[in-house]
């Protein structure tokens, strides 16, 4: 448990440090959903829409240190080969 000040402050901080992420990390892996739901009812267009939505969230999740860029690289690669192959 934090005794000092500033151990207290610094334990509020990640509190609301880490509330903010996993609101951030959500909203990312909702929009990567409504890809993969889009590609899995085949409907193209929608998928199209669904991605080019998906890319600034995820490449803003890079930026603020959420996820390491090769993952996001990873996760628009992926989801760009499965929308082509429909």
């Amino acid at each position: 448990m934090a005794n000092s000040a500033q151990a207290k402050k610094r334990a509020r901080q990640a509190t609301k440090r880490r509330a903010n992420n996993m609101s951030l990390r959500s909203h990312m892996r909702t929009a990567i959903k409504n890809v993969l739901k889009a590609i899995d009812a085949g409907n193209k267009d929608t998928a199209q829409n669904a991605y080019k939505s998906a890319l600034p969230v995820i490449d803003s999740m890079v930026n603020k240190g959420l996820i390491h860029k090769n993952k996001a690289s990873r996760h628009k690669s992926r989801l760009n080969i499965r929308i082509k192959a429909l």
